[in-house]
């Protein structure tokens, strides 16, 4: 995965947090278990790209 890939995919995985933490806020969300997968997701995401020196929090805002 370049760079660019893994970026993007961060910052999809990023929104999917979001979104379900909402909808498991609100009620909505059926398959809890998805939270915790989606927060595995994420953080082995992270790990990746903070092993390869990408300034992540930049890449989030931008």
């Amino acid at each position: 995965m370049k760079d660019e890939e893994l970026v993007e995919a961060l910052k999809r995985a990023h929104g999917e947090r979001f979104a379900l933490r909402i909808k498991h806020s609100t009620g909505e969300l059926e398959n809890t278990a998805s939270l915790g997968v989606s927060k595995r997701d994420f953080a082995r995401l992270l790990t990746v790209a903070r092993q390869r020196g990408i300034d992540i929090e930049k890449e989030l805002t931008s």
